[in-house]
């Protein structure tokens, strides 16, 4: 009998570790939260934005304001015209 199919599942496993791919929630757990990205309002009033992949809402309640955001939220909040990404202090 072939017992290809588990050599495969070997081979699987193997590269999968040697390039590191990870799951999800591995990804999540491991998720730096000091990896925030801070955006400034410079629009005329208040703005509140839902972040496209966390789905969390981030408040801007004046110009010029500066908030912390998540950096995988970073490339959405990018196409508001309202909002600059600012260089880290």
């Amino acid at each position: 009998m072939c017992n290809c199919g588990s050599k495969r599942e070997y081979l699987t496993q193997q590269h999968s570790t040697a390039t590191g791919i990870i799951s999800p929630a591995e990804e999540y757990a491991n998720h730096n939260k000091s990896a925030n990205v801070r955006f400034e309002y410079i629009g005329n009033t208040a703005l509140t934005v839902t972040g496209t992949i966390t789905g969390r809402r981030y408040r801007f309640n004046s110009p010029g304001e500066v908030l912390q955001v998540d950096s995988r939220d970073a490339s959405g909040l990018m196409l508001v015209p309202v909002l600059r990404k600012t260089l880290d202090a």
